[in-house]
């Protein structure tokens, strides 16, 4: 659910609201209870997946470097005689 950015164009007071997309923009601020809230965009979400099938650090610039100063030769980086792949 997206994240959106709430700001009252009489009063200035400013609030995050979680609403799907296909919800209606609010319009009655909580502060002064004017119809003069306006949406913006917010900040949103991220998606972070983790499990022992996603290696998501593997792919950085400083995964290389640190298997080559462990010399290990194993893709999993361990030692070859740790290595249970």
């Amino acid at each position: 659910m997206p994240t959106y950015d709430y700001t009252c164009q009489k009063c200035g007071h400013q609030l995050e609201v979680n609403q799907k997309i296909t919800a209606e923009p609010l319009t009655t601020c909580p502060a002064c209870s004017n119809d003069s809230l306006r949406r913006g965009p917010g900040g949103g979400s991220s998606l972070l997946i983790r499990g022992k099938d996603f290696y998501y650090t593997d792919y950085g610039p400083g995964k290389q470097a640190a298997s080559k100063q462990e010399g290990s030769c194993c893709p999993c980086g361990k030692n070859a005689s740790q290595c249970d792949s």
